[in-house]
């Protein structure tokens, strides 16, 4: 392969797809929350497909602007060093060309969508620039990341009604407890080199006590599917799903060693499974 094409999708995180899912996946609940049967998902399928390909170009978008901001700070890390802007692979005139490129075909594919949808993508869009700053000045990034990542629940959900109800702020909730609980499994890769640079982390403001955090943010999520599975008025196999979803959770804590990297690596990509599962569970209501 071309080594500069090999830089440009190391930048965009084209060869590590599990972001653009766990991106994707709120937005997929919001759309199937939406709909009301299996003939609505089909009458609304363009929608599934620009909502999906849109995950890939906005998580791709954030991951550069990300490595933008943080060019000086991930040389200095051990996991990042060896990125495209961090090595000077790709000059840093490149990399902002190519986030707008992408935030213009993200915003094509949001004013295609109805006015309230727009609103909170506008607002998503501002968080997904200021996300990368958090770090700096907070022991919470993960906070923002979790209410920025999640926000498609909402743009979906609002994009097929031209609303927000009260149950679907609950399945929005979940995600945020749930990307709180994955995304501070995640930081515990870097926590000594954030440590030493100044770096902030909810790994490095929970240390050891990371375990019993990441089980209560699971336990809030668990308890947000439930109360949007009853107001929603979700039929009993999405409660069945809940429980797989608790069985997935329990098995994380349980596999959790915050001292070993491959293993945070490991159990932070298996939320994926956790993710569909919710699909799946959301889906089951129509069978």
């Amino acid at each position: 392969m071309n080594h500069k094409l090999k830089s440009y999708i190391l930048l965009t995180r084209l060869n590590k797809p599990i972001g653009s899912l766990l991106l994707m996946f709120p937005c997929l609940w919001g759309l199937i929350a939406a709909c009301a049967s299996l003939s609505d998902i089909k009458q609304n399928m363009f929608l599934f497909i620009i909502f999906i390909f849109g995950s890939f170009v906005m998580r791709s978008a954030g991951c550069v602007i990300n490595d933008i901001f943080d060019r000086n700070i991930d040389v200095k890390v051990e996991r990042t060093k060896f990125r495209p802007l961090a090595n000077k692979a790709i000059p840093l005139h490149d990399a902002i060309l190519i986030f707008i490129t992408l935030s213009l075909i993200g915003l094509c594919i949001l004013l295609s969508l109805n006015l309230l949808s727009i609103k909170i993508g506008v607002v998503a869009f501002f968080l997904l620039i200021i996300y990368p700053l958090t770090k700096r000045i907070t022991h919470w990034p993960q906070l923002f990341l979790a209410i920025t990542f999640n926000i498609g629940v909402l743009i979906g959900y609002s994009a097929i009604t031209n609303n927000l109800s009260i149950a679907i702020f609950f399945l929005y909730m979940a995600g945020i407890f749930w990307t709180l609980g994955y995304d501070t499994i995640y930081a515990h890769q870097d926590i000594d080199d954030d440590l030493s640079i100044g770096i902030k982390s909810t790994a490095i403001l929970f240390g050891n006590s990371s375990k019993y955090w990441i089980a209560s943010f699971y336990l809030l999520m668990t308890l947000s599917l439930v109360i949007f599975g009853i107001i929603s008025s979700q039929k009993l196999l999405f409660f069945v799903f809940v429980l797989a979803i608790i069985t997935h959770q329990f098995l994380q804590i349980v596999r959790l060693n915050i001292k070993k990297p491959e293993v945070c690596l490991a159990i932070f990509k298996s939320n994926q499974y956790l993710g569909l599962l919710i699909c799946i569970g959301l889906l089951s209501s129509y069978i």
